[in-house]
């Protein structure tokens, strides 16, 4: 059951308990989020004061109920408020004694799996060995603590502000859509979980003038492209025509270098014949576009993860992604290499030839963000790392979120 706590200093913990709990593991979980020793903590309900050993339910504290904590002075002579100065906390959330507030917590069975249910990672930590570690943890939580008090800080000023102020309208309207938000988001954590996976891309086994490849298939991609170093290695390169040099548009853009007529594709057991437009792309090796999907009736069926190729002569598994190599599925790096040199990413072009241009509106993809770059970027990062999150996990809740700052934060605490 959840409960609700409201400190001295009006500070308000929200707990999920059992209902056979004692007083003393609340006790114990109010340390953690308030940073008052245990000693030093007096319960109230309905204006009675708890004792230690009393079990919740026993008291009839039930679901939703609130509690009252007061912080009583212990005598610094006596040997609890020893025992309580040993397990007090620090202003910045660490434990004063950390080998001694570890040995509590383990040595309590009921309150470790609480912590296993609610908080694994803090009692993963309590559970190991390395001190630096939890205090490290215990910091972070904290200062998780401090953010959420001061957006609920900010929520209630908002709530009695004066209805004339502009800039407070302003606010509560653009925390009402933030709300939206977020309840549009965890309804599709819930019912389109997959909506948060990695993409990969359609990649299929090909052979190129008898050479092994790994072939891109993009339906959105206007012909089929093929880099300078691929066609080199295929022995195409030397039937590369010159006079079709140009410049491909889409997402960026890459300078073509030619064209070869035809040369044999083998997909399957059975061989066709393809024209490619040589690119000088360092990131893309082969490209199967939407010209010789058209021209070989070609099917893409998500549903059997299979292409067909020659109306159903022909059908070929689309590669699962350990059968893909790394490169290809290194975004990040893609894209920054796009950007660096200005060579296009294979998705949807526009090739210009002999200053006419032949286009295909449908085919153009907007432009990603790249959210990865920049000092914008890292700032965003470092600031929520500083609450407590790994750089890796930081980084792929923005890029998630496209670099929402605020969306991201919301996503990290609530996993």
């Amino acid at each position: 059951m959840r409960i609700t706590v409201m400190t001295a200093g009006e500070q308000i913990i929200t707990l999920d308990v059992d209902s056979q709990e004692t007083v003393e593991n609340v006790k114990a979980l109010l340390e953690v989020e308030s940073n008052v020793p245990i000693q030093q903590q007096q319960l109230l309900y309905n204006g009675n004061e708890m004792g230690n050993s009393d079990k919740l339910s026993a008291l009839g504290v039930k679901d939703d109920d609130l509690l009252m904590m007061m912080v009583s002075n212990a005598s610094s002579g006596s040997a609890t408020s020893a025992a309580g100065s040993d397990l007090g906390m620090n202003p910045d959330g660490s434990a004063l004694n950390p080998a001694a507030f570890q040995q509590h917590i383990r040595g309590d069975s009921n309150l470790m799996g609480q912590l296993f249910q609610n908080d694994p990672e803090l009692a993963q930590v309590i559970s190991g060995s390395d001190l630096n570690k939890l205090q490290d943890v215990l910091r972070a939580r904290h200062r998780q603590r401090s953010v959420l008090q001061r957006q609920k800080e900010e929520e209630l000023a908002l709530l009695y502000a004066d209805p004339f102020d502009v800039e407070a309208q302003k606010k509560i309207e653009a925390a009402i859509r933030q709300k939206g938000i977020d309840e549009n988001w965890e309804a599709a954590l819930e019912h389109n979980p997959e909506g948060f996976a990695r993409v990969i891309m359609l990649y299929v086994d090909m052979e190129v003038n008898g050479v092994p490849l790994k072939a891109f298939v993009d339906s959105g991609a206007q012909s089929t492209i093929i880099s300078k170093s691929c066609a080199e290695r295929c022995g195409l390169l030397r039937l590369m025509d010159q006079r079709y040099k140009g410049i491909a548009h889409g997402v960026g853009q890459s300078e073509i270098l030619g064209r070869i007529h035809v040369a044999p594709i083998k997909i399957g057991n059975n061989f066709y014949p393809c024209s490619f437009v040589v690119l000088d792309s360092p990131n893309m090796e082969f490209l199967f576009g939407l010209d010789m999907l058209r021209k070989h009736q070609c099917t893409i069926d998500l549903k059997e993860n299979v292409m067909t190729v020659g109306g159903g002569e022909v059908s070929v598994p689309f590669l699962q992604e350990k059968d893909i190599p790394s490169r290809f599925l290194d975004e990040e790096r893609v894209l920054n290499d796009a950007s660096s040199s200005g060579a296009t990413v294979p998705s949807g072009f526009t090739e210009k030839k002999n200053n006419n241009t032949v286009a295909n509106p449908t085919s153009q993809q907007p432009k990603r963000q790249n959210t990865s770059e920049g000092p914008e970027f890292e700032a965003k990062i470092a600031k929520l790392v500083e609450l407590g999150f790994s750089r890796d996990a930081v980084i792929q809740a923005l890029r998630l979120f496209e670099g929402n700052e605020e969306q991201a934060a919301g996503f990290l605490f609530g996993g």
